[in-house]
Order: structure tokens, then C-alpha cells, then sequence
């Protein structure tokens, strides 16, 4: 900071009147007479060893090197101590003159004279005058703190007249933060004895104790600050807080050794350091978290009410009751129920078609019941516990497209000799297939049924791969399907479909049917999978499910040995009328499924097969017979590999009345 920075802050304009100043401000203000910078802080930083007045004298050294200690003479090889002079008068132009180097003292020092003074390392400072005063002064509290930065020893000059500061002393400023030039520039200097009583003596006793007494008001010119020489000093000790200087006014008080006190930057905030929670990166940081637990917050609150929202929409909650109260309804609809649906799925593909008014008056009506799958004929708008009774209908009155296929049952239409009619596969599907809705007629017929079977491609039929050939050479014949629609109860044939989709719909499940019972990987017949398909469907019409396995050998024995099979219900599949008793005209019928007439396995099968026949032929029983009979109506079979015993077990049966004997 420069000298005319520092005097445009603390000079006093002549038109601010000085009276009312604290004296001891106005002492700490007063100017020299030379005109050098007026402040005590000022001198001694400008003050060197060689400058006629303003400066900071060195004390003469101990022959250890040591400065004098409070209360002691110096002591040198050759003492030379000045003369005490007169206190310097307004009208006179010279100043103090040098005395002997101060050092610091401690409150137990100066309050124990004969306590030895601890050494403490201190820059040279100017001798000053005192004025009597009763009362101790401490030093004026300043703010900034400098920083002692240490010289090269080995380059500065040797310091004479130097005390050196002892452990605890040194130990004790430095834990209190302060340079130690600071302090000793803010100590006053400690005179010896014979210092003091020269002051005394030449300084006239007065009567007044007061301060302003002592003190020159004029301004106006520069002067000598005179303090008394008996004025017990308060120093500052490193327990004691020292204030600094604004950080603008550093104190700067170099050492008569050319030591360099670097001013320390007034850049530290205090109410930061005593509350770290205030300070700009924990306000940041509360900031950043107060942001973080708000978003957690929103993102919890979002996922309990979409949580909740979903629960209460499972459970129903937002759902409409709206139900219908005309059981007669407005309108035919046709409504097809998925297999595996739930009944609150089931409900609304009826809302979605009109049939009731709202999903939850059909949760509630169905009150759990089981619900099938497949097509309904229903009507728009009417009770929800009207549509459920329509669905649940044990007779199938309101059900379309379902047909239950047995074990055998032919494509064509059958009569036996009582007149009993058995429906065919293709009278079944156009029976359930063919509904009337609002006027227009759904579904197939048995003619349509039996061109497409006829006549369309094998591709388009669905035909698998491993029946082709044998479907191929019967091309024109709608039998050529025969046995490729398993016996299984069909739910949900569309009836919006043509007949070869209803087909092709059948047909492919059926063969995914047979290779999952092993057709075609687990077959040890011998046969291939299509005639294995053939000869399971003999099995179904000659005997019980329980003797399956041993008709399979039978049928494999007789084709081991080219002899002809000679099943009765090989002739009835061409008859017109099917007949136990079977007669000559039967017997002799001339087709290729006749096996009296024709050698090996009929072209097709003669029924629908089912999974137990299909298995027994994979797996046939052990055995050698040739030929079995069923006796009784129970279903007695009696199997034999001589044809005189066969003979025989023929006439047990008509015995039994079981068939007409000639």
C-alpha cells in the first residue's frame, strides 16, 4: 500500500474538528514534524537502521547474543549508552533520539520483576517518549494478520541487539494465529531502569491527570508523538485476541534483519468459518438434496397412485354397472367365446357385441360359473343373467359349431337293420355349423362338405405328409379323407367358414393329434404311419378297447403270411345298411375296402381313429393267433391260431344267440 493511499484514509481534513477524538486515537493519528508518514505502523515499516530519526535503533547485543530483558541494562563489551534527552518541544525540528531495543514482555514478567525473561526475536523498534499516565493501555485492536515470511539466513546481514523468543512464547503466538512481526510490531518497547528515570526527570511532574493535558490538538503542523515513560504497557500475549487492520491497510513491520512480512489477504469470511452450513457449496449441496428427495418423492407418489389406480381398476372399482332389463333382446348375434377365457374377458367381448350392458354386471351375474368356449347365438341387449343362462344351456340350444365325434364314426351317414340312423362326420358339421342369424343362413352342407373333400388339393385340405400318397391316389372320392378327422369333441368350428376351411381347420389339428401320440416316432408295427392309421381303425370295429393289442397281432400275423384279414367290419363299411349278420351280397361286394374279397389292408381307414386304437397298434400284444370271434354280449373274445378251434368258438357264440348260425 502506498504512503499517499494511507494518508488520504486517516489524515484529518482541517474542517473535521479533533476535539472530541478518543486521545488515544488521537495520539495513534499525531505527525511527526519532518513530515514522514504519521502512523506508527507506518514508520516502522519505512524506519531503517541507518535513518537519522523515525527509525528503529538496534539495542546492543549480549556477548551471547541476546537481547537485554525487561528491567535489565544492556550489557556489552563496550556500553554506550546515549544520554536520555528532553522530550521533543512543537518549535524544535529534531526528533527522538535512539534508545536501546524494546522486547516483548509477558503479564507474568512484568508483574514479577525478578523472573527471567524468556528471549524473544524482535525487529528493531524507536524509542518513544512517555507522558505520566495511571491507567494501562492496550494496543489498538487491529484485524489483518500478517504473515511473517522468513529471509535467507545465509545471505542476511547478522541482526545486533536482538532478542530471541523463547519456546513457549514462540509456541504460543503460533497457535494463536498471529506473525510473530505482527506482535512484537504491535508491543511497546520496554524500558531499562536507568531509561525510565531519565524520562521521568526530564519530563515536568503535573498535577492533572488528564489525558488531553498531554496531548498536542494542533494538526496543523507535524510533531513528536510524547507518551509518558512510566506508563505501564499491556502488551498483547498470544492468548489475548488481536484485531487487525482492514484488509485493505495491512500491517507490514520488517525487521531490522531486512525480514519481509507478507500481508495476508482479508479473504476469509468469518460467519462462513464459524457456520460451515452457510457456505456456498453446503447451500448447494442442501439445494441439490432438497431437489433429489422432492423428485424421489414425486416418483413415489406417482407409483402408489398408479399402483393404487391399477388395483382399483382390477377389483373393479371404476367399472360401469349398466345392465339391460328386456330378456327378449333387440337382435340376433353370433358371439364367439376364446378357449381359456376368463369370465371378466368373457364379458367384455359381449359388451364390445351388445349382448349386456357392462363387464360388471356379467362378473356379477355369472357369480363364478364355469363358461365354455366356442360360438353362441345370443341376442343384443338383454340381461346379463339372461345371456349367462343362454351360455350355460345344458342342452347346447343356443351353441353353434360344436360337435363331439365318436371313436368309428364314419364320414358318411350310416343305418343299421333296426333303422337307426348314425350321423356321419359331414352331417355333424353341417347340423352345427348351419345357423340362422337375423335372417341369414350360416354354415355348411354335407353336399359341400363331400366336393371339397372330393375334389380339392391336398395343400388346400391340409393333408400331412406323411398320408399324401394314399389321399393322392384316391383323388374324386371324398373317402380318400377317411380316418384324417380325429374322434374328439370340436368346440368352435367357425361357421363363417366354407367347408373346405372347416376342412382344412380339422384336419391339420388331427394330425398334429396322431404325431402327438406317436404315429410317426414311436410306431413298432412295422407299418408305415398311414397304414398303422388303417389298420388302428379295423381294431375299433371288430372288438373291445381291451383287446386292442392282441387283434393288432392278429392283423400283423395274417399280413405276415399273405393271408386275407376277413373283417366283417371291412364289408359293412360299403353297405348300405350295416348288419352284424352279414349276408352273402355283403360277403361278395367287390370294393377295395371288402378284406373277404381283397388281400392286405383296405386304401383307407374305415372310421375315425382314436388314440387307444392308434397305440395298441404301435405296440401290439405278443402272440400267434390268426383268428378270434367275439361269443357274447359282453364282449367276449376268444382268440386262437387253428382254425378247427375257431370253428368251434363260432359255435359258442350261436349258442349264446350272439350271431344267427345257418
Amino acid at each position: 500500500m502506498s504512503d499517499e493511499r494511507h494518508r488520504n484514509r486517516h489524515r484529518d481534513r482541517a474542517d473535521r474538528p479533533a476535539e472530541g477524538m478518543d486521545p488515544d486515537r488521537l495520539r495513534y493519528f499525531t505527525q511527526p514534524v519532518d513530515g514522514r508518514p504519521h502512523t506508527r505502523h507506518r514508520r516502522r515499516r519505512t524506519g531503517t537502521a541507518d535513518t537519522p530519526s523515525g527509525s528503529w535503533p538496534a539495542a546492543p547485543a549480549s556477548p551471547d547474543g541476546r537481547l537485554p530483558g525487561p528491567g535489565t541494562a544492556p550489557q556489552t563489551s563496550a556500553p554506550q549508552t546515549p544520554a536520555p534527552q528532553a522530550p521533543a518541544q512543537r518549535p524544535a525540528a529534531d526528533t527522538t533520539p535512539s534508545a536501546p531495543q524494546p522486547t516483548l514482555r509477558s503479564r507474568a514478567q512484568r508483574s514479577d520483576p525478578g523472573t527471567a525473561p524468556i528471549p524473544v526475536s524482535q525487529p528493531a523498534q524507536p524509542q518513544r517518549t512517555k507522558s505520566p499516565r495511571t491507567e494501562p493501555r492496550r494496543a489498538e485492536p487491529r484485524r489483518a494478520q500478517p504473515e511473517r515470511i522468513e529471509p535467507d539466513v545465509s545471505s542476511a546481514p547478522a541482526a545486533t541487539g536482538r532478542s530471541v523468543v523463547g519456546d513457549r512464547s514462540s509456541q504460543r503466538r503460533r497457535d494463536s494465529g498471529v506473525a510473530p512481526g505482527a506482535l512484537a510490531a504491535l508491543a511497546e518497547p520496554t524500558l531499562t531502569g536507568s531509561q525510565a528515570d531519565a524520562r521521568v526527570a526530564d519530563h515536568p511532574d503535573t498535577d492533572s491527570l488528564d489525558v488531553h493535558a498531554r496531548v498536542d490538538h494542533d494538526l496543523t503542523e507535524p510533531h513528536d508523538l510524547v507518551e509518558p515513560a512510566d506508563d505501564p504497557v499491556v502488551s498483547p500475549l498470544a492468548d489475548d485476541p488481536v484485531v487487525s487492520p482492514p484488509a485493505d491497510d495491512p500491517v507490514v513491520s520488517p525487521p531490522a534483519d531486512d525480514t519481509v512480512l507478507a500481508s495476508v489477504p482479508d479473504d476469509s469470511h468469518p460467519d462462513l468459518d464459524d457456520h460451515p452450513e452457510r457456505r456456498p457449496a453446503a447451500v448447494a449441496r442442501r439445494r441439490r438434496r432438497r431437489i433429489g428427495m422432492a423428485v424421489v418423492a414425486v416418483v413415489m407418489l406417482a407409483l402408489v397412485a398408479g399402483v393404487g389406480y391399477w388395483g382399483a381398476d382390477k377389483a373393479g372399482l371404476f367399472d360401469s354397472r349398466k345392465d339391460y332389463s328386456n330378456a327378449a333382446g333387440t337382435a340376433d348375434v353370433l358371439v364367439h367365446v376364446p378357449a381359456n377365457a376368463s369370465i371378466k374377458q368373457i364379458g367384455g367381448i359381449l359388451v364390445d357385441d351388445n349382448v349386456v350392458g357392462s363387464v360388471r354386471a356379467f362378473v356379477d351375474a355369472a357369480d363364478g360359473a364355469s363358461l365354455s368356449s366356442g360360438y353362441y347365438k345370443l341376442r343384443t341387449q338383454i340381461p346379463a343373467a339372461e345371456a349367462v343362462k343362454m351360455i350355460t344351456d345344458a342342452d347346447s340350444t343356443n351353441r353353434v359349431g360344436r360337435i363331439v365325434i365318436p371313436p368309428g364314426t364314419p364320414l358318411d351317414t350310416k343305418r343299421d337293420t333296426s333303422g337307426r340312423v348314425t350321423p356321419g362326420i359331414f352331417a355333424m358339421i353341417a347340423d352345427q355349423t348351419g345357423v340362422e342369424i337375423n335372417g341369414q343362413r350360416l354354415g355348411v352342407t354335407e353336399q359341400q362338405l363331400s366336393d371339397a373333400a372330393a375334389n380339392a388339393s391336398i395343400t388346400e385340405l391340409g393333408v400331412p405328409s406323411w398320408a399324401q400318397e394314399s389321399v393322392t391316389a384316391l383323388n374324386g372320392d371324398h373317402r380318400r379323407i377317411e380316418g384324417l378327422i380325429a374322434p374328439v369333441t370340436w368346440e368352435d368350428i367357425d361357421p363363417h367358414d366354407n367347408a373346405t376351411q372347416i376342412l382344412n381347420t380339422l384336419i391339420t389339428r388331427s394330425a398334429a393329434m396322431d404325431e402327438g401320440w406317436g404315429l410317426v416316432s414311436n410306431n413298432k408295427s412295422g407299418l408305415t404311419p398311414y397304414q398303422t392309421l388303417v389298420a388302428a381303425s379295423l381294431l375299433q370295429g371288430e372288438v373291445q378297447p381291451d383287446d386292442y393289442p392282441k387283434v393288432a397281432r392278429v392283423i400283423l400275423n395274417r399280413l405276415a403270411k399273405g393271408q386275407r384279414l376277413e373283417f366283417d367290419s371291412t364289408a359293412n363299411y360299403t353297405a348300405s345298411v350295416v348288419d352284424l349278420n352279414l349276408h352273402d351280397d355283403a360277403l361278395k361286394a367287390d370294393t377295395p375296402w371288402n378284406t373277404y374279397v381283397r388281400q392286405g389292408l383296405p386304401p383307407t381307414p374305415i372310421g375315425a381313429v382314436a388314440e387307444p386304437s392308434v397305440e395298441a397298434m404301435e405296440q401290439p400284444a405278443d402272440g400267434d393267433w390268426l383268428y378270434f370271434v367275439t361269443v357274447d354280449s359282453k364282449g367276449t373274445t376268444l382268440f386262437t391260431d387253428d382254425f378247427d378251434q375257431h370253428r368251434r368258438n363260432i359255435a359258442t357264440a350261436c349258442q349264446n344267440k350272439f350271431i344267427t348260425c345257418r
